[in-house]
């Protein structure tokens, strides 16, 4: 029940505000976001508007509100976001000017996928994802390769459920899923058939380094059947680069 914030911090109740978005909570009003921070409707309303005056949430046309711009900016900064996207930013347009498909760069964020960075293919490909978004992991090339290296209590919590169908391919069954994840550990790459949106397929690879997986690279073409093996090989050299350049 919103209103239980006594001897809360202002910076708790900031964070919880924060906090109120996520993958399926990306618009709120001033009172879900009071409910869901757990604080008062006037607290929320004085700390709503300051956030929104900095630029760390937006209000929309129709009173919700959004994460900012500058909320994203800021994340930017985290060294594994900026020495990532700045190592892999130039193999990246390799692999779009090799392949005119639209290609991501991805890390995992919880129990999600987050899309660091993406560059937009010249194919008609339906595209959900983008710079900054966050979508399920079991559903995506990317998200598949980051769920597969994941620690075991993150792939059970994940395989636990909910496995909510986006299309009719999607893959909801936790014992299949499981299976297909151990095979993306043996074949080193991971791929999607129209599992997120119809007409889009994907293939992604791992970027490791000392540290482990730390991010994937994928590539969202219409068709897999012919061109999977290229774009295995295209991927594979990419990431290999950037590992090296991450060291």
């Amino acid at each position: 029940m919103a209103g239980g914030s006594g001897g809360r911090t202002v910076a708790s109740r900031v964070l919880g505000l924060i906090g109120a978005f996520d993958a399926t909570h990306r618009r709120l009003t001033l009172s879900e976001l009071a409910a869901r921070a757990d604080v008062s409707l006037p607290t929320a309303h004085r700390l709503v508007a300051e956030l929104v005056e900095w630029g760390a949430l937006v209000r929309e046309e129709d009173g919700t509100y959004a994460v900012g711009r500058r909320l994203w900016d800021a994340g930017l900064l985290a060294p594994v976001a900026t020495d990532l996207r700045s190592v892999a930013a130039p193999f990246l347009h390799d692999l779009y000017g090799a392949t005119l498909e639209t290609v991501h760069l991805a890390v995992r964020e919880d129990d999600h996928v987050l899309y660091l960075d993406t560059l937009r293919g010249t194919r008609n490909v339906p595209i959900v994802s983008s710079v900054g978004s966050r979508l399920p992991m079991y559903s995506t090339g990317v998200g598949k390769v980051l769920l597969a290296h994941a620690p075991e209590d993150v792939r059970t919590q994940v395989l636990s459920g909910p496995l909510r169908p986006f299309t009719r391919h999607t893959i909801t069954t936790p014992g299949l899923l499981r299976r297909q994840l151990d095979r993306v550990i043996t074949e080193g790459y991971a791929t999607t058939a129209e599992e997120m949106t119809l007409g889009a397929c994907s293939v992604a690879v791992p970027i490791t380094t000392s540290a482990g997986v730390v991010g994937s690279l994928g590539i969202v073409v219409s068709d897999l059947r012919r061109n999977r093996l290229r774009l295995v090989s295209a991927l594979k050299v990419a990431a290999q680069g950037v590992s090296r350049g991450l060291g």
